[in-house]
């Protein structure tokens, strides 16, 4: 190549496809000038280079005489053979095993055709092995057969892809490499690679290969064949011209038809309509008694106007129209309904489709691809030939006024007629290459494409956007419970999503993934004294694993060995793992690499001295070793090797837990910028036609950038243009571009916000928070690729103007996260870190759960609610058996209490004191009547007591001054033992009371026996034998107490069932008789289901009904509740039965002496069988 310049230096920059992601990256040469008007300066570059675009940079302008420059720029010699087959053609190589490369084989050519369907090589070896080349419906497939059925899939039967619509008369450029076990496959610069994973060998093929078909009618392969009607151009075979050979008719080619070695332009040139308003008009003879039209077409456009005419006498019309991707033809006449006729299926694909119709006589016929569409139909009456056929948009009527794009015309003779028409073939295929990711399906019109993203597990417009959290972590902080996730850990990045179990923590988020071996299992023997290798699969993939791995803080793994009889030390170590690396590792948990110890070696407390591990001890009995590997880099374990498994009376067992890991230290990875001018500077983002950006912000400042980044003319940017909006501009050629997001209230109040903004070639997007996502649309045909030059900028500017004060933090860049923190260490103006995340994320601790701060994230602080678990929404629920309580002492409480926080409500809670408003809630399930639910006194004998009556209705009794009877509210309207979940909240303030049931049920009453509480010393659950002050009806169902199940009982922050189950300090809490924790009362809380608990016994003594007190009445202080031992099996269970027995004959004979007659037919056997369903 040659370039002429009249300018004094200049450089020149060639890009393939005109990208350069960086000035210096492509080729990049400097060149002197003339120093006069006259003179000539040549240079040859060399080597030569192929290039789409050339760019030409003045460094300096001569300082004599005016600016100007010209350039002219020569091609290098290209040397072209041709042949041209007919389509019943082919070439037939045979070549010496001499001449074959001993490493692979290269065959490269250009063909250019247009036909859709054809064989352009094909090569056998021996059981049907065979290479094939060919077109398949405009896309060109190789077809690679190793011919050994036993080999894997994969490896057996190769197929690859490239290109569509190559059926379009111009010439496309073919590589092809093939290797024993490899092939690199290459169409117009466009590759595929596949590598076989089992043993075969494509190159054991035959000496003989042929192009353009396949010799004797292609009975060895098993597909249809049909032989290539078309050009090739430049056909070489390891670097020998076939083309050559066969014009000089050497006896190494057998040319087999009618080949010619120049290549025909077809007489039959395709137009392109360039809108639904283009058209052609075609002459018609007037006065014939007969229609006839052919033509071929493709789109991809499913409606469109094909062909209209009118014919001259009278307003009949005939109509052509593509609808729904079938072809439509509507015929009127003059008193007559209008015939229809439907033909094709499938006709909006791309490929071209060949139409025939006729009208002769009072017959009408159409055919489309070679098949009739339907038997003629009889026309009424002559119809003749109109004088004008219209192709394309130009229509009689109003509802046909829009054409498919490329027609491919058969008539011989053309009117001069047409609108916005071009005789030249436009039709390209936007889906190759594609822009659908991650395995999107693209699809396309005449105008655009379409990506389908189903089953991807991404979304947006090309498929680019994750569905899934990037963590465990995300996923806590979004309040979700523990359970199984798909994470995907690099976000839009080419790993997909990983099915893994979140386990939430009120600590830590724990991220499982779980394999195919976590049962014990049993090593079988081998033959010998080979190592028997254990494999685990997990259910995610290597490269997912590496992930989840790199983006936690702590990561480890349980494994658990069982050996019985084992060889002596000079076997070496008895077993070992092997780790992600594929390495063998020989030490255990708590054990350095290489150490070949456990964690009882390095404790010197193993079962033999001798040995490092327990297994490792040559025993007549089992040994095990529980080990916790957490050296991070070598997990996850993929193999456990075991020995000696086959020597008399030797054994082994193991097992491996899931991998764990801890922490996502990317989620919380921020920074914190102190001043407008301070910034921290990264590597130039990579995202020419797709990129993502997303992180998230707090600020008090009304404006600032958080990212840019810059090249010669491009730019990519978003700031917090307002306090409440945030903008997302670019340019990539097409001029500047701005999506905003406006919110109603302002960002600006130093709470976390998230931002995710995307750019791809067909649209740009911005999200913020919750709010609409904002999307605007990307120029049609116009420039794609984002060229980016500058570091990239995280919270200021290259000007060092308009820098963002505040946090930002999770920083990603198209899946990739940046370590805000390292570079912030090293930045002035710019802290690592940043504090106070409980006023973004403090909604997520409910049920009075206090957010607590931590260095990365929150956590909730559950003390003073009745619930536990990360968020205080895990309910603490307990089943009463007959005659059981629980008795919570506010004085001995609030003493310990007050002694932490003066300030603390509890301290408010002891003789001589006062209560003027309170808080109480409690869900109960029950079947017996009446039944004690709560009940609350004081040493004053005031008291609240909530109870159901006899009846089943619910009744809340206040009695805040002891010489006046109680307030009652009484819920009558149904039987609330019903044994389904119910809910009460009472809230006072003064002698206000508010109700509430159920979560609809509401009542508001005022008490008339006063307005505060005096100085509350206990609360109470289930029986009670002699409760000071109460009133008939409270102690007739205090004697009764309560059976069945309680939770979320609450009195303003005293939980008493958290204190008895989950006791944290020294809280006085009696519990009497059988009290067992169950799981929960309900299976959803809120939707009255009956429920199946999971009772644990927390107290001693209990029998098969639960009834009567065993413990003695001793305050539970902490959390070991273990009952007595069992003297004698025998002993101890006649004593059992017995007590059981004289407790239940106790209770009925007391509550047949305190209830009247009328209630004394009252099932006895309630609670029992209550008990017993349960």
């Amino acid at each position: 190549m040659k370039l002429l310049s009249l300018t004094r230096r200049r450089r020149a920059r060639s890009s393939e496809f005109g990208r350069h992601t960086d000035p210096f990256s492509v080729l990049s040469q400097s060149f002197p000038g003339n120093t006069n008007a006259d003179s000539v300066v040549h240079y040859r570059l060399q080597p030569p280079f192929e290039a789409r675009f050339l760019r030409f940079l003045p460094l300096a302008w001569s300082p004599k005489g005016r600016i100007g420059m010209r350039i002219e720029v020569y091609g290098c010699t290209y040397r072209s053979e041709m042949v041209n087959f007919d389509g019943k053609s082919f070439l037939l190589y045979t070549f010496y095993q001499k001449s074959m490369s001993p490493a692979k084989d290269v065959i490269s050519l250009k063909f250019k055709t247009r036909q859709t369907d054809g064989i352009l090589l094909h090569r056998e070896g021996q059981n049907g092995k065979h290479v094939t080349l060919q077109l398949v419906r405009g896309k060109l497939i190789l077809l690679l057969n190793s011919g050994h059925a036993n080999l894997p899939s994969p490896d057996a039967h190769v197929t690859l892809t490239l290109g569509s619509l190559l059926d379009d008369e111009h010439w496309h450029s073919v590589l092809i490499e093939l290797g024993n076990t490899h092939v690199h496959f290459t169409l117009d610069r466009h590759s595929q690679h596949f590598q076989a994973e089992g043993k075969c060998d494509y190159l054991d093929l035959d000496y003989k290969i042929s192009f353009g078909g396949i010799p004797g009618h292609g009975k060895s392969v098993a597909f249809p064949q049909k032989d290539f009607h078309g050009c090739f151009e430049n056909l070489y075979y390891n670097g020998v011209d076939l083309i050559d050979l066969s014009k000089k008719h050497t006896p190494q080619i057998l040319v087999m038809g009618n080949v010619s070695f120049s290549c025909s332009h077809p007489q039959i040139v395709p137009v392109t309509f360039l809108s639904s308003r283009s058209y052609l008009a075609l002459p018609g003879t007037i006065g014939e008694d007969k229609v006839s039209v052919a033509f071929q077409f493709r789109t991809w456009n499913r409606a469109g106007l094909l062909l209209t005419t009118q014919f001259p006498h009278g307003p009949e019309a005939l109509i052509l129209v593509l609808n729904d991707g079938k072809l439509e033809l509507s015929l009127s006449q003059p008193g007559h309904p209008a015939r229809d006729i439907t033909a094709g299926a499938r006709l909006s694909d791309g490929q071209w489709h060949s139409v025939s119709l006729s009208l002769e006589e009072n017959h009408l016929s159409v055919m489309v691809d070679g098949e009739a569409a339907s038997v003629s139909h009889s026309l009424r009456g002559q119809i003749d030939s109109g004088d004008t056929y219209y192709l394309g948009g130009k229509s009689f009527m109003p509802k046909h006024s829009s054409s498919p794009r490329c027609l491919s015309l058969l008539m011989p003779h053309l009117s001069e007629q047409w609108e916005d028409l071009q005789p030249v073939y436009l039709f390209s295929c936007r889906c190759l290459p594609s822009y659908c990711e991650h395995g999107g399906e693209c699809s396309q019109s005449w105008d655009t494409f379409s990506c389908d993203c189903t089953h991807t597990g991404y979304t947006g417009a090309t498929c680019h956007s994750s569905l899934f959290a990037q963590s465990c972590d995300a996923h806590r902080h979004r309040g979700d419970s523990s359970g199984f996730y798909y994470i995907d850990s690099d976000g839009s990045g080419p790993l997909g999503p990983a099915l893994v179990y979140c386990n939430m923590t009120e600590d830590t988020t724990w991220t499982s993934v779980q394999h195919n071996g976590s049962q014990l299992a049993k090593v079988k023997s081998s033959n010998g004294e080979s190592p028997q290798p254990v494999f685990f699969k997990y259910t995610a993939s290597p490269d997912q694993l590496q992930a989840i791995m790199d983006g936690a803080d702590d990561c480890r793994q349980e494994l658990v060995l069982r050996l019985g009889r084992v060889p002596d030390s000079r076997w070496g170590p008895v077993s070992w793992w092997v780790g992600r690396t594929n390495e063998t590792h020989t030490y255990w948990g708590g054990s350095l690499p290489g150490a070949q110890k456990c964690a009882c070696g390095l404790q010197g407390n193993c079962l033999d001295s001798q040995y490092h591990c327990n297994c490792d001890a040559a025993r007549n009995e089992w040994t095990s070793d529980t080990v916790v590997l957490s050296h991070k880099e070598h997990l996850p374990v993929t193999q456990v090797v075991m020995r000696d498994t086959d020597r008399p009376y030797s054994e082994a067992a193991y097992a491996l837990g899931p991998l764990l890991c801890s922490g996502d230290n990317s989620f919380w990875n921020s920074a914190s910028f102190n001043t407008e001018t301070s910034y921290l500077h990264f590597p130039t983002f990579r995202g020419e036609l797709s990129a993502d950006v997303s992180f998230f912000f707090k600020t008090t400042a009304p404006s600032g950038v958080f990212v840019e980044n810059l090249g010669i003319t491009d730019f990519i940017r978003l700031e917090l243009h307002t306090p409440a909006e945030v903008t997302f501009s670019f340019d990539v050629g097409n001029g500047q571009c701005e999506v905003t997001v406006r919110s109603p209230t302002p960002f600006n109040d130093n709470r976390w916000h998230h931002v995710r903004a995307e750019r791809n070639v067909k649209e740009a997007t911005l999200q913020v928070d919750q709010l609409p996502s904002k999307t605007q649309a990307a120029p049609a045909d116009g420039h794609a690729r984002l060229q980016l030059n500058s570091q990239l900028f995280v919270g200021g500017t290259a000007t060092r103007q308009r820098g963002f004060l505040g946090c930002i933090r999770s920083l990603r860049l198209n899946g990739l996260a940046l370590d805000l923190e390292e570079r912030a260490t090293m930045t002035p103006g710019v802290d690592p870190g940043c504090p106070g995340h409980c006023s973004s994320y403090g909604h997520l601790c409910h049920n009075g759960g206090r957010c607590r701060e931590r260095p990365r994230g929150i956590t909730c602080d559950c003390a003073v609610s009745a619930y536990d678990g990360p968020f205080c929404e895990s309910e603490i629920s307990a089943y009463f058996g007959t005659g059981s309580s629980v008795i919570y002492n506010f004085q001995e409480h609030s003493n310990y209490t007050a002694s932490k926080n003066s300030s603390s409500f509890a301290a408010l809670l002891h003789e001589g004191l006062t209560l003027a408003g309170e808080v109480a809630t409690l869900s109960f399930r029950t079947t017996g009547t009446p039944s004690l639910l709560l009940y609350v006194i004081s040493f004053y004998e005031e008291y609240l007591s909530v109870i159901l009556t006899h009846n089943g209705s619910l009744q809340i009794r206040y009695k805040l001054d002891r010489h006046q009877e109680p307030d009652v509210f009484n819920f009558g309207f149904k039987n609330f033992a019903d044994g389904w979940l119910h809910q009460v909240t009472i809230h006072r303030e003064a002698a206000v009371v508010s109700v509430e049931v159920d979560q609809s049920a509401r009542r508001q009453v005022v008490l008339s026996s006063g307005t505060e509480f005096n100085a509350v010393k206990s609360l109470m659950l289930g029986t009670i034998l002699d409760p000071p002050g109460a009133d008939p009806d409270t102690l007739r169902a205090s004697l009764r107490g309560f059976t069945g199940c309680l939770s979320a009982v609450r009195f303003g922050p005293a939980a008493p069932l958290k204190a008895a189950l989950r006791p944290s300090g020294p809280v006085a809490v009696t519990v009497r008789g059988h009290v067992a924790a169950a799981s929960q009362c309900a299976e959803s809380k809120g939707t009255r289901a009956p429920a199946r608990e999971a009772n644990r016994p927390i107290s001693s003594g209990t029998g098969a009904c639960g009834s009567g007190p065993t413990d003695g009445g001793e305050p539970l202080v902490s959390t070991d509740r273990s009952g007595p031992a069992v003297i004698g099996g025998v002993i101890a269970v006649v004593v059992f039965v017995l007590l059981c027995l004289t407790t239940i004959a106790a209770r009925i004979y007391q509550q047949r002496w305190l209830y009247q007659k009328n209630e004394s037919t009252e099932d006895k056997g309630n609670e029992c069988a209550f008990l017993y369903r349960v």
